[in-house]
């Protein structure tokens, strides 16, 4: 006799569907994981841009409406960037947050470059004193 028998097939069905278990959700975060980095690179960049605007004008106020200077990379689908500037003109903050298929995160930086992981989804674990990239709250 030639074949597989029925059994034979059911414990291939079986390990192939728990390998799939396994593998999809790791898949899953692993993708998550990879959008991040666009977006705090953007907070990173235009964190730069608004201390340029404060050397040209000893200010951040208008900063937050001078395109130069608060315009996110085209590239940065994921994640809308937010810019407040303080009464007083001299303190910022910029927020990343995230939208689609990364919403529940939102990223925070400031004029003292204190970055901080303002909210996560479910199952991640957020951070006052970086960015975290992974869910166990690494950054």
């Amino acid at each position: 006799m030639a074949g597989f028998t029925l059994m034979e097939l059911m414990v291939t069905i079986v390990i192939i569907g728990i390998l799939a278990a396994v593998a999809m959700p790791a898949y899953a975060d692993y993708v998550k994981r990879g959008r991040i980095p666009p977006a705090t690179a953007a907070l990173s960049e235009l964190r730069a841009k608004m201390e340029q605007h404060f050397q040209d004008n000893r200010s951040y106020a208008g900063a937050c409406v001078d395109k130069s200077a608060t315009e996110p990379p085209k590239n940065l689908a994921d994640f809308d960037v937010a810019c407040q500037i303080g009464a007083d003109g001299n303190s910022f903050v910029l927020r990343a947050e995230g939208k689609g298929k990364m919403a529940g995160f939102t990223y925070r930086i400031d004029e003292k470059n204190a970055r901080s992981t303002v909210a996560v989804p479910t199952g991640w674990t957020k951070s006052d004193e970086c960015w975290v990239t992974n869910r166990s709250g690494k950054c």
